[in-house]
């Protein structure tokens, strides 16, 4: 008994091997899925970009006035917020987020009303059923990341897959109390009058529990919307990523927007789909069927002509191919990223942008679910990363060679020059960033190594929430220890210093690497060129944050900086 107690369960070895075990026998089974789903959400998101958005954005609001009763309230409501949105250029983001929440809620629905039905007519299903439902529900959305990307790798794909499990409880519930709840003695009429258990099912069950059953629906919808920032860190593209890197950098302005944007996405799902649950008594008196059918084949029309179009649109890439580069929310990385994006595009080539975590980056470029990455930092922040999946990456080399470097900062009025300086400022508090970075590790061995540090705590929470804590101390001249890195911004907008690190626990200089998939020379030897002459220095990376910083968008930061350095931009493309 007590040596149970001591003797922890190896709960999460077992669920390691499972996973590892799916993943192993059944590649070929997610592989299929992966390859399948990824084209049918590019023909939707390719056949809703197709329509002008002008044009998208008046069809949505002439179907408000007819579905609510004419009214034009709704309408316009629903017209200024698709308005803002376009104007704040998340046209395109909104468009994905639409097909993920759309596919995502078209696949919960089909799974979740059938597992109500059989959860109604059977106690046993509807015991077992139960308690995974309520795991279902109670486990938080981060979790189902994990074996998302363990299947199907980074993008849309896993994000739909994570979003299902998290949003479909309420459709079955509602499903099943719905029918459940109908009065034994419309049943027992059903039953006396010999209706079969089909006929019970469509005339009786489903319509009387109709009004539940679209209460789980909107139920599920706005529960895969709340997933729209959580799946972003796998690659989801969508109005969640700008949410993601806002946090990330602590963009209050930037992250309300988006923000914004999602809620409107947000009521007018919420109210097309109550306006679908809407009493048949309540509608309009029924159009004629000469009329339904000329609508309708309007409609057809219309749909055939713009999925025409984001058919010929999926398929009119440039003749140099499609590279996808993975980098994660962090300033060195945004910057590279950007840049050697648009020196790739220069030349011909296609290039989408993942924003993914940090981990998952490493684990894409791996896997061969992203073909390069720019922000690999070495031997020391990314150590762990490297040791997992060096034999599997090709390493191009630095692009910034040996002038990275890591270590405790103060601002430059603190009364400290060298860790071993410290006693009890700050709060004996270091303030760090994402749990999980090298520079976390690095200063957890650096309380362990200095006498003085022992009575000290490192706080971790992330970039975007350090800084803003490094702001405010020096706005009110107070203390303050961060970890630092070079090349950032901070150290252009800010009058800091490095502590000496006498024990070198903070490591030496790192440099940036560029890694690309294996086999990503033989695809593409001209892409491949171009990233292994990719190199540039400190001073130009933090030049292109600091005007990021300022608030230039960093597409428009990196276009600049190419512009204006072009003879060093010609020499990666030769």
């Amino acid at each position: 008994m007590f040596d149970f107690l001591q003797q922890s369960i190896p709960l999460a070895d077992w669920i390691d091997t499972g996973v590892d075990w799916l993943t192993e026998h059944w590649s070929g089974f997610f592989s299929f899925l992966q390859t399948v789903g990824q084209a049918v959400m590019d023909f939707m998101t390719n056949t809703l970009s197709a329509v002008p958005p002008l044009l998208l954005m008046v069809l949505i609001a002439i179907a408000a006035y007819f579905i609510f009763h004419r009214k034009w309230w709704i309408p316009i409501i629903t017209l200024l917020g698709l308005l803002l949105i376009y104007n704040q250029e998340m046209w395109a983001d909104l468009m994905n987020t639409i097909t993920l929440v759309v596919i995502s809620s078209l696949i919960a629905v089909v799974i979740g009303v059938p597992l109500g039905i059989l959860m109604s007519k059977s106690e046993t299903a509807q015991s077992i059923v139960t308690p995974i439902l309520d795991v279902m529900q109670t486990m938080p959305g981060f979790v189902y990341l994990i074996p998302a990307v363990a299947f199907f790798g980074v993008g849309m794909v896993p994000g739909v897959f994570a979003s299902v499990i998290f949003s479909l409880p309420p459709t079955v519930r509602m499903t099943n109390f719905g029918i459940r709840q109908i009065s034994t003695e419309l049943v027992e009429a059903s039953e006396s009058f010999g209706g079969t258990p089909w006929q019970r099912l469509f005339k009786l069950d489903l319509p009387l529990a109709k009004g539940n059953i679209f209460a789980g629906i909107n139920q599920t919808i706005m529960l895969t919307l709340s997933m729209v920032v959580i799946a972003s860190m796998i690659g989801t593209p969508g109005l969640g990523q700008g949410v993601l890197a806002a946090v990330q950098r602590s963009d209050v302005g930037n992250g309300f927007v988006y923000g914004v944007g999602i809620v409107i996405l947000a009521i007018i799902m919420d109210r097309f789909t109550q306006a679908m649950n809407r009493p048949v008594e309540q509608t309009q008196a029924r159009i004629s069927k000469k009329k339904k059918t000329i609508v309708g084949g309007a409609i057809a029309v219309v749909v055939v002509f713009f999925a025409t179009i984001g058919v010929y649109s999926s398929i009119n890439q440039s003749n140099q191919g499609t590279i996808t580069l993975a980098y994660a929310q962090q300033d060195d990385q945004v910057v590279s990223t950007n840049v050697i994006s648009q020196v790739l595009e220069e030349q011909g080539y296609n290039v989408n942008m993942t924003s993914l975590d940090i981990p998952v980056v490493w684990e894409a470029v791996a896997n061969g679910q992203a073909d390069a990455m720019t922000g690999a930092w070495l031997p020391i922040t990314h150590q762990a990363q490297y040791e997992e999946f060096k034999n599997d990456v090709d390493d191009l080399g630095p692009h910034i060679d040996k002038q990275a470097k890591l270590g405790l900062v103060v601002p430059s009025y603190m009364d400290v020059d060298s860790i071993e300086d410290l006693d009890d400022q700050a709060n004996r508090e270091i303030t760090g960033i994402e749990p999980g970075a090298g520079i976390v590790q690095a200063t957890d061995e650096t309380l362990e190594a200095y006498p003085n540090l022992s009575d000290w705590e490192q706080i971790i929470s992330s970039t975007g929430a350090m800084n803003a804590q490094l702001e405010r101390a020096i706005n009110d001249n107070d203390e303050i220890v961060v970890e630092g890195w070079n090349p950032y911004w901070i150290f252009q907008r800010y009058d800091l210093k490095y502590l000496d690190d006498p024990k070198g626990t903070m490591g030496e200089a790192e440099s940036i690497h560029t890694m690309t998939r294996l086999g990503f020379e033989d695809d593409m030897p001209g892409a491949y060129r171009i990233l292994d002459n990719f190199k540039w220095d400190v001073d130009d990376m933090e030049s292109i944050m600091l005007d990021i910083e300022d608030g230039k968008d960093p597409e428009d930061a990196a276009s600049d900086w190419i512009d204006e350095n072009r003879d060093k931009v010609d020499s990666w493309v030769e």
